[in-house]
């Protein structure tokens, strides 16, 4: 054990460096949030001044300020704990150097400060193999030696002993030579108690401040997440004086991207990838426009049905599930958190979000579902997939949009200016219907700036997985 902490101990004093602050945007990034300013301002042309400055306020907190506090307090507790790992690691040396001289102390009650260590060791080696065996011959003929004593005093007296006496010694292997004599190897352990201790309260003390350091971005973090949560909540109060389609699909999106932020746990995409078997569609996918045109042909599914409350005249398959009839599509729903059974059928969600590729239009439906409390499936497939899925799972599936639902778009189906994957599809979550028949949803794709996105669509015989 002293072996292994002089060897360590040497210059692994921690100094903790700063914490460092969240990553600087490059020139394209500043380019890309200079642009979504400019087309926020102008989607806020005629509205109010005072809720105008309120908007742009609660969207600098929510995709400027947030972001940079997480990532700072992230990596500070990062630097905090790899800083008490190391302090860990110093007192478990410094323990055992204590243990090591604990023992030689002992040692020397029990047979003296002059007691030869490493020709004790080597005799005790003889006498082990030493019993008319075949190791006697050999020893003869090694050392032409022809009793244990004999072999011990030849063996003290030859390179040998070096090697066998330093595979022997129970301390100081490698740092203290096996030659010293006790006295000087119980002061040279007390010297390195000495400065493993100091190292260990040096590493203490820095350990101490990179976690206060930690908890004060973490505070920091929770004030602006408090201060988006009640920007959010006076904006919903002034939402209906909104007068234009653009400022209302601002003060949307706005919303749902705030009420994320204000989450400790973002959805920034990160879960695991998983099996890499599900692909998905959205991956040639544009960014994200907030508008969108008619489609030349096919028409919509909906009327204006509401987006808060009531019943749809259930057109399209439906996967016959209990209460398939006179559904309530109240969002939220009641599923509890990972639930694998809900609304009277299993859910399919045996592993969670972690099936789903990172940043995916599939990943986005599973976080987004799950934080509307409605019933999502581990294993739903691609995003052309989730309908056929959906059925055989036994959700509710139709053709009439509603908030919460999973819009299923065809191999190659248009989306807005672009189509999804020809081979996977794409699949998005409706967030809102408007008068029109317009959907406005969420959705993830690699194409996407951001995770999620949002655009305005105008469903073209898509199907809508509710419960």
């Amino acid at each position: 054990m002293l072996s292994a902490a002089m060897t360590l101990a040497g210059g692994m004093a921690l100094t903790v460096m700063p914490v460092p602050q969240a990553k600087a945007v490059s020139y394209s990034e500043y380019q890309q949030k200079v642009a979504n300013h400019k087309n926020l301002k102008a989607q806020l042309a005629g509205v109010n001044q005072d809720l105008a400055n309120k908007i742009i306020q609660l969207d600098s907190l929510t995709n400027d300020q947030i972001p940079a506090a997480k990532e700072a307090a992230s990596k500070a507790q990062e630097t905090a704990q790899q800083a008490q790992d190391l302090a860990d690691a110093t007192n478990e040396r410094l323990e055992a150097a204590k243990k090591d001289k604990a023992d030689l102390e002992e040692k020397i009650k029990q047979t003296g400060a002059e007691y030869d260590d490493a020709k004790d060791s080597v005799a005790e080696m003889a006498r082990n193999s030493f019993h008319g065996s075949d190791a006697s011959t050999v020893m003869e003929v090694v050392t032409n030696a022809t009793t244990t004593d004999d072999f011990v005093a030849q063996m003290q007296s030859d390179a040998a002993a070096t090697r066998s006496a330093a595979n022997a010694a129970n301390s100081a292997a490698t740092t203290l030579n096996t030659s010293m004599n006790r006295k000087e190897r119980l002061a040279a352990i007390e010297d390195q108690i000495t400065k493993l201790k100091n190292q260990a309260d040096e590493q203490a003390a820095s350990a101490k401040k990179a976690s206060e350091d930690a908890a004060a971005k973490q505070s920091s973090l929770e004030t602006l997440q408090s201060q988006v949560s009640s920007a959010r909540e006076e904006l919903e109060k002034q939402k209906s004086s909104l007068t234009t389609q653009a400022a209302k699909e601002a003060a949307d999106i706005l919303s749902i991207e705030s009420q994320l932020a204000a989450q400790n746990t973002g959805s920034s995409g990160n879960i695991s990838s998983g099996s890499a078997s599900q692909q998905t569609g959205g991956s040639s996918g544009g960014s994200s426009s907030g508008s969108s045109s008619r489609p030349s042909s096919g028409g919509s599914s909906s009327s204006g049905s509401s987006s808060n409350s009531g019943s749809s005249s259930n057109s399209g398959s439906s996967s016959g599930s209990s209460g398939a009839s006179g559904m309530n599509y109240a969002v939220p729903g009641n599923c509890p958190e990972g639930s694998k059974f809900c609304y009277g059928h299993n859910t399919g969600n045996t592993v969670g979000g972690s099936a789903y590729p990172s940043r995916q239009c599939t990943l986005w439906a599973y976080i987004r579902r799950s934080q509307l409390k409605l019933p999502v499936g581990s294993y739903m497939g691609n995003g052309a997939e989730w309908g056929a899925k959906g059925r055989a799972l036994g959700y509710y599936v139709n053709t009439t949009p509603h908030v919460g639902a999973a819009m299923v778009f065809r191999r190659g189906q248009r989306v807005t200016s672009w189509y999804a994957n020809r081979l996977y599809g794409h699949v998005a979550v409706v967030e809102r219907v408007n008068s029109d028949g317009s959907l406005l949803i969420s959705e993830g794709g690699t194409g996407f700036a951001t995770f999620p996105a949002w655009e305005t669509v105008w469903p073209n015989n898509n199907e809508f997985v509710h419960y």
